[in-house]
C-alpha cells in the first residue's frame, strides 16, 4: 500500500509541476494532435488543455508556419534526434504576446523550442515533445547590444564634421573598389570635390566658417549620392565619392549637378549670407592604373586641372590610349 501511495505521490508531483513550470509543454502524436498542453501554453493562448486536447495542432493554429514546422517534426520522428529551433532562425512559432516586465517593448514573446522526440513501452517514436521556452529578454538584450555595437561601429567610421565616412575608411573601400575592378572590370569612378578659395574665407570668416562651408558641401553632396556610391572626407576640404557602375561620362554628369547645386546655395553665419564653390575631378579606373595609390593619382591630376581651368568646373582627364 505504501508503495501505490508513493506511486501516486510521484505522478501527482510529475503533474503538478507539468501544469505549473515556467516554460511551455506540448506532445503531440503522430498525425499532430495535441495530447498535452501544460499550464503555460494555456496561460499564453487562453486555451485550455481541455478544449485543445486531441486536436490538430495546425488547425487550431492556422497562424503556425506548418509547411517548415512540419519539416522539422518529421526529421524528429525519423531520425530519432532532437532539433532545436532559436529565436535568431525565427523569432517565434507561437505568436503568444509579450507580458515581460523588463522588455514590455517587445510586441511578441521570442522563443526557443525544442522538439524531442518519446518513445512507447514498444520503442517506437510515437510522440514529439515540444518545449517552449521565453526568451525575450535574452532575445532584446541581444539586438540592443547588437545596436550599440553597430552605432559604435559607425561612429568609429564617420568624419565628425562631414558625417561621411572618415578618410580611413573611405580608402578601405578604394582598395575594395579597385580589386572588384580587377576582378569583374565593371565600370567604376571616383570623384574628388575640394572647396575654392577655403584659405581665403578661413582668413577674412574664421575658421568656423570655413568648417560651416565644409559642412554645407558635404550635406549637398550627400543629396546627390545614390545608395551605391560611398562618399568620404579624403582630408581637410576634399571630399572623395566612390560611383560604381559609372563610367566617366555618368559620373561628370552627377557631379555637374552637385557643383551647381553648391554653386547655387548660400548658408548663414554671423548674420551673413556665404556663398562657395567647388572644383571636382573625376577619373574613371582603367587597366593603365595598377593600384589604388594610383587611381587617386589620376584624381588628384584631374582635380588640379580643374583648379587650373578656373575653378567650379569638373574635370576629367583623356582616358588611355
Amino acid at each position: 500500500m505504501p508503495n501505490d501511495l508513493d506511486a501516486m505521490n510521484e505522478l501527482h508531483w510529475l503533474i503538478d509541476m507539468v501544469q505549473t513550470i515556467e516554460v511551455g509543454l506540448v506532445v503531440l502524436d503522430r498525425n499532430f494532435n495535441i495530447q498535452l498542453w501544460n499550464g503555460f501554453m494555456e496561460n499564453h493562448s487562453g486555451v485550455s488543455p481541455n478544449d485543445i486536447k486531441g486536436d490538430n495542432l495546425f488547425e487550431r493554429f492556422p497562424a503556425l508556419p506548418e509547411q517548415w514546422l512540419k519539416q522539422k517534426m518529421e526529421s524528429v520522428f525519423l531520425l530519432k534526434n532532437q532539433a532545436f529551433i532559436s529565436w535568431e532562425q525565427r523569432p517565434y512559432v507561437f505568436k503568444f504576446k509579450n507580458y515581460r516586465p523588463i522588455t514590455g517593448r517587445a510586441e511578441f514573446m521570442y522563443q526557443n523550442i525544442t522538439l524531442l522526440p518519446l518513445a512507447s513501452l514498444t520503442g517506437q517514436i510515437s510522440h514529439i515533445s515540444m518545449i517552449v521556452y521565453d526568451v525575450t529578454d535574452m532575445a532584446i538584450n541581444k539586438m540592443q547590444l547588437e545596436a550599440v555595437g553597430d552605432k559604435l561601429q559607425q561612429h568609429n567610421q564617420t568624419d565628425a564634421l562631414t558625417l561621411l565616412l572618415n578618410r580611413r575608411h573611405w580608402l578601405q573601400q578604394v582598395q575594395s573598389h579597385y580589386e572588384q575592378f580587377g576582378r569583374y572590370h565593371e565600370p567604376v569612378s571616383m570623384m574628388m570635390l575640394n572647396l575654392d578659395h577655403l584659405k581665403q574665407l578661413n582668413e577674412s570668416k574664421g575658421h568656423i566658417a570655413g568648417d560651416r562651408a565644409i559642412q554645407q558641401v558635404a550635406h549637398i553632396l550627400k543629396k546627390h549620392l545614390r545608395d551605391t556610391d560611398i562618399g568620404g572626407r579624403f582630408g581637410g576640404e576634399t571630399l572623395g565619392v566612390l560611383l560604381s557602375q559609372t563610367d566617366a561620362a555618368e559620373a561628370i554628369a552627377q557631379a555637374e549637378l552637385i557643383r551647381r547645386d553648391v554653386e547655387q546655395a548660400s548658408f548663414s553665419y554671423n548674420n551673413q549670407s556665404i556663398k562657395v564653390t567647388v572644383s571636382i575631378g573625376i577619373y574613371q579606373l582603367d587597366d593603365e592604373v595598377n593600384s589604388p595609390d594610383k587611381w587617386l593619382d589620376k584624381v588628384d591630376e584631374a582635380l588640379a586641372l580643374a583648379k587650373v581651368s578656373g575653378r567650379n568646373c569638373v574635370k576629367t582627364l583623356p582616358a588611355q590610349s
